[in-house]
């Protein structure tokens, strides 16, 4: 597992069609097909031990929890963060107080090209 940042900071600022005060930061791109969606992990909440079907990238876009990669060690994570998973990864996600994460799963994913890793 690896956990990356995608805060301001590490965009660029939007210079056309008379933009102004806007930062772009590009999470992903793909050739394959992608599935987008959200994910709502309530207060004590937890998605349980699984492996990932395809690689995914969980955006934390809300609150803060943990996630865990195959050695189930707890790492921390919250907004403006985000969790990678390789296709085949065991791995976990929970909150005590809760959190909600864009989840992008694609057979072609490749987050370490547009954003860097914490």
């Amino acid at each position: 597992m690896k956990i990356y940042k995608f805060n301001k900071e590490n965009g660029k600022k939007v210079e056309r069609y008379d933009s102004n005060l806007a930062t772009y930061l590009k999470l992903v791109q793909t050739n394959e097909i992608a599935n987008i969606g959200c994910m709502y992990i309530d207060p004590k909440g937890i998605l349980g031990h699984h492996q990932a079907p395809v690689s995914q990238l969980f955006v934390v876009v809300q609150g803060e929890g943990w996630v865990t990669g195959e050695d189930q060690k707890q790492i921390n994570i919250k907004a403006g963060e985000a969790a990678f998973w390789e296709k085949g990864e065991w791995h976990t996600s929970g909150s005590n107080s809760g959190m909600t994460a864009i989840l992008i799963q694609s057979e072609s994913l490749n987050p370490q090209s547009f954003i860097t890793i914490k």
